[in-house]
Order: structure tokens, then C-alpha cells, then sequence
């Protein structure tokens, strides 16, 4: 693992052998439970979102406050973060693994700014990336650990440094249950009908869990999503100590 680097309660990693990809967590120290499940949005922030982009942070919002009130939440870390090749290297961490305690959405997330092309593989391995690094570092600490991620996006990969080869490599890492006891990854289509058979061959490529198309950027639609993230992060806590994933993550929204 790289060595974690000192900035206070949180530390930042690297992620792989990808320059320029990193992420934060809370070190370890700082923790009161003895097993986590590591949840990760990342959610689109390119320009073809412009017309539901208010509409979609409040989905964001609603999704994490609704962890918030799990009674697993005190054995939640949640990281977010949104993709667009206006950042570098494709991603933008709106915060690290922390405790959702430490979490006030509605006051930490800004507005977005849409604009830029895709970068879904990037979204991907730092989404899965991390979770593999920040889990082996708590696995090494004795705490048990698994893991969600949900991929939001309303198109296809066109502006990635991270490849498909990359994200498939850490998603085989995790599934095998050589890191944590096990990972879920989810891609969720939102707006995203004209791009349906390329993110399901992404799924299939990259090595995700799932599919799942959200349907159109409706505020009901988007109501949908959010409470189908919180009952997910829900289900696979709860299936943490069994030795696998949650068998109760719904095919659709």
C-alpha cells in the first residue's frame, strides 16, 4: 500500500500506479467500530447533465442523508465525488472516506457547474481504486470491511486517462475477496436511454457489478435513485460477516 500521507485527522493515498490519482480517509485511529462498509459515489458532472444538474445534487443530498438515518450509519465511511474532464485526471473528491457524522451534504456539496466530456473509466478505478487501497489499509488494522460504489452518469466513456483494462483489474481485485470480504459496483444510467447498450458492454468490460438503468432526469425518478442508493449501502452493510455481498440490491430503480 503507498505510504498514507499526514494531513491531519485525514491522510491521502494513491491509488494503483496511476500518477495524479489519489484520495483521503479518515486514519484509522479516529475510528470507534470495529467493521466498515466503504461507500463511494461518484456522480457526473460533464455538460450534457446542464439540464438536471440542481436536480441531481438534490438526489446526492437526499441519498446521504438517507444513509444518515440507517441504523448501520455509524458503520458507514462515505467518499463522493464527481467526474468530468474539467478536473484533472478526470475527478474532483468532494470529500474522502469519513464517517457520515462528519457529513453535512446540504452545506459541503456545492452546486454544480457541468461542463467537459466523460471520463467514466476514470470514475470508475478511482472509485474502486480507492476502495481497494483505503480497505486493505483497514484490513491490515483489523476491522472487518466491505464495500459499495454507484457510478452516475448520463453517457459513454469518451475522455478517460485510466483505461477499461485498469478498471476490470481492480474491480477482479476486490471481487475475489483478496482485499475486502466483498465489493458491489453499480453504473446507473440516469437520462441515459440513447447510451443503454454501451454502458451495459461497459458493465460487462470493466468487470462491474451491475447495470442499472434510472430512467429519465424526472424529480420522482431522481427521488427513486437516491432511496434506491441508501437501501443498497443498507443491504451490504448488513451483509457484512457473512463472507460475501448483499443478496438484496435490487436489479432495477
Amino acid at each position: 500500500m503507498p505510504r498514507l500521507m499526514d494531513d491531519g485527522k485525514m491522510e491521502v493515498a494513491n491509488i494503483g500506479g496511476m500518477q495524479g490519482f489519489k484520495f483521503s480517509g479518515i486514519r484509522t485511529e479516529h475510528l470507534g467500530a470495529t467493521e466498515y462498509t466503504l461507500v463511494t459515489i461518484a456522480v457526473d458532472e460533464t455538460g450534457s447533465v446542464g439540464g438536471f444538474a440542481n436536480e441531481l445534487r438534490e438526489s446526492l443530498i437526499a441519498a446521504v442523508e438517507a444513509c444518515q438515518k440507517s441504523p448501520r450509519s455509524d458503520n458507514l465511511l462515505m467518499r463522493v465525488i464527481k467526474f468530468s474532464s474539467m478536473f484533472p485526471n478526470g475527478i474532483e473528491e468532494i470529500h474522502g472516506f469519513k464517517p457520515l457524522a462528519e457529513i453535512d451534504a446540504r452545506k459541503d456539496y456545492p452546486d454544480f457547474v457541468p461542463g467537459g466530456m466523460t471520463p467514466l473509466c476514470d470514475a470508475c478505478y478511482s472509485a474502486i481504486g480507492a476502495m481497494n487501497v483505503y480497505g486493505q489499509k483497514l484490513v491490515d488494522d483489523e476491522f472487518g470491511v466491505n464495500a459499495i460504489a454507484f457510478v452516475i452518469t448520463d453517457g459513454g466513456e469518451n475522455a478517460s486517462v485510466a483505461t477499461m483494462e485498469m478498471v476490470r483489474k481492480e474491480a477482479e481485485r476486490a471481487v475475489t475477496g483478496e482485499i475486502v470480504e466483498s465489493m458491489v459496483s453499480v453504473l446507473i444510467g440516469i437520462n441515459a436511454s440513447d447510451c443503454k447498450v454501451m454502458l451495459e458492454d461497459f458493465q460487462r468490460k470493466a468487470g462491474l457489478t451491475q447495470y442499472i438503468d434510472a430512467g429519465e432526469a424526472t424529480k420522482g425518478k431522481l427521488a427513486k435513485l437516491a432511496d434506491f442508493v441508501s437501501r443498497s449501502v443498507s443491504s451490504q452493510s448488513q451483509a457484512l460477516g457473512t463472507g460475501g455481498p448483499s443478496q438484496n440490491i435490487a436489479a432495477t430503480i
